[in-house]
């Protein structure tokens, strides 16, 4: 697991060779979740605010998770994507 981003208490990773769709992993306390980059469909729980923060991420960094998405398909490391400010 590669840690792409951190902000406000929520952790944001990707798996090396991960299965599709393209999507990444989220942590917030104890809840925890996968989105997908392009649709942005949640599995898993998250609290409202928190996943209202990772969807504002998301549509500013949606072309880096790509990049990132496959830069791990071929066996290559995350780059480190800007937190919210």
């Amino acid at each position: 697991m590669r840690e792409a981003c951190g902000f406000l208490g929520i952790i944001i990773t990707m798996l090396t060779d991960d299965h599709n769709p393209p999507h990444f992993h989220v942590r917030y306390g104890n809840h925890k979740a996968i989105i997908t980059i392009d649709k942005g469909i949640v599995v898993g729980s998250m609290p409202r605010k928190a996943l209202r923060q990772v969807y504002h991420w998301l549509d500013i960094h949606r072309d880096e998770l790509m990049a990132n998405w496959q830069r791990l398909q071929n066996g290559e490391t995350v780059q480190k994507i800007d937190p919210l400010k």
